[in-house]
């Protein structure tokens, strides 16, 4: 039970220690080419294809288990 208390303290300090953000960048002048004025979008393809596999591994963790298991 206390490690499960301690997991819980660590991972709730450490989620508001990922709370902060870059500063925003400089909007683009007009006379220097225009373009967008806010920064570009998060690169998720990566996060994506690893939670996935993650999942993946988990269902398949599952399966294994549950085959290994004797019938009762």
């Amino acid at each position: 039970m206390k490690k499960q208390i301690l997991l819980f303290v660590i991972m709730a300090i450490e989620g508001l220690t990922l709370l902060a953000q870059a500063p925003p960048t400089p909007p683009v002048e007009a006379n220097n080419g225009g373009g967008p004025v806010g920064g570009g979008g998060a690169p998720i393809g990566s996060g994506i294809v690893l939670l996935i596999a993650l999942a993946a591994g988990y269902g398949g963790k599952k399966v294994f288990d549950a085959r290994k298991k004797p019938d009762e």
